[in-house]
This record gives C-alpha cells, sequence and structure tokens, in this order.
C-alpha cells in the first residue's frame, strides 16, 4: 500500500503541483470535481449527447451552468464540441481521449461512493444523534 508521504514525494518530480495556488492544474482539477463537471464527464462517458439530452441526464443543473461548464471542459481538452451546420443548429458534446481518461477516473470514485453510500448514511445518523 502506498503512504501519503510517498504519493507526496512523487508529486515532487512533477512539473506541476495542485497545491501550489498559482498551478494551472487547480482550475483543471476544480473544473473536474466540481459538482457539474464530474457529473458532465460522467454522463458523457457513455456517449455523444446534444446539449439538452445531456441537461437531462444531470438532473438539476441549470442552462446556464451546464453550458459554463462545458466550455470550462472543452477549454481544458476534456470535451469536444460539435456544431452541425443544420437548422436549427445541432450540437453534439463528447469526450476526447484526455476527458476519456479522467472520466475513467472519475467514475471509479463515483462508483466506489455510491457503493460505500449505507456507510456514509449510517455515520451521518451517528454524527447527528450525538449533536441533538
Amino acid at each position: 500500500m502506498t503512504t501519503t508521504q510517498e504519493l507526496a514525494e512523487g508529486l515532487d518530480d512533477l512539473p506541476y503541483n495542485v497545491f501550489a495556488k498559482a498551478c494551472p492544474s487547480r482550475g483543471t482539477l476544480e473544473h473536474v470535481t466540481g459538482r457539474w463537471g464530474g457529473l458532465a464527464l460522467g454522463a458523457l462517458y457513455e456517449g455523444s449527447l446534444r446539449f439538452n439530452e445531456l441537461r437531462r441526464r444531470v438532473d438539476g443543473v441549470s442552462e446556464k451552468m451546464l453550458s459554463q461548464t462545458l466550455h470550462a471542459l472543452e477549454r481544458d481538452g476534456l470535451v469536444h464540441r460539435e456544431a452541425q451546420p443544420t437548422n436549427p443548429p445541432r450540437v453534439d458534446y463528447e469526450l476526447t481521449p484526455l476527458g476519456r481518461d479522467v472520466a475513467e477516473r472519475l467514475l471509479a470514485l463515483i462508483h466506489f461512493v455510491e457503493g460505500s453510500m449505507d456507510e456514509v448514511l449510517a455515520a451521518r445518523e451517528r454524527y447527528d444523534s450525538a449533536r441533538a
């Protein structure tokens, strides 16, 4: 098993350090792990989706937030936007190869969290009971 110290020492060899305030990797991490970014990446892992299909899949996201999220993910090279010159315009979104790699790792975390929810809910109940 890798220790936290071994992981931290491995980071010293990298040209970027997400723990440094000015490092550009921090912004990308925020886009990927933010509330809507992670859900958009996970939804797009299943395949190309049009904007409204993606909005329905990511229940609760507003049109404005989804648009901002997709722009950020596209800028980071994780999502590809394909606009078709039709009337009405058709816009499809899909993951880039880098986006697929990120989404795979993110989905592993999502599945772990979903599989651990019984423990999480029990912990919440214990916490809330102790403070009531």
